[in-house]
């Protein structure tokens, strides 16, 4: 599975953003997907991931209510949906693959087998 992050950019607080992430390889939906981010100084952290069926989501308590995962398994795509965008939202945003872990696993960066190359995401203010 190869893993292509796009839609980053700059835009000021209070806006919105939408990412994408197109997966080439076999079986995308058999695939878990996952969002994690890493800003400036600091680790790598979760932000939200979708089961393979798409009946399930998890979100990280800071974006929970402002960010929106979704798929396409049809086109092998997902998508990241970021409103109501905040400074501390600055970092470099990463998809990720999986196979079908269990559901506390997803949003576990070492659960996940495969990365894209991140797409950046800078809020102003």
């Amino acid at each position: 599975v190869q893993l292509q992050a796009s839609g980053g950019g700059l835009v000021q607080a209070g806006g919105s953003l939408r990412l994408s992430c197109a997966a080439s390889g076999r079986s995308f939906r058999d695939w878990d997907m996952g969002w994690f981010r890493q800003a400036p100084g600091k680790e790598r952290e979760f932000v939200a991931a979708m089961r393979y069926s798409g009946g399930t989501t998890r979100y990280a308590e800071s974006v929970k209510g402002r960010f929106i995962i979704s798929r396409d398994n049809a086109k092998n795509m997902v998508y990241l949906q970021m409103n109501s965008l905040k400074l501390d939202d600055t970092a470099v945003y990463y998809c990720a693959a999986t196979s079908r872990v269990a559901l506390s696993g997803l949003s576990v960066s070492s659960s996940y087998h495969y990365w894209g190359q991140g797409t950046e995401v800078t809020v102003s203010s």
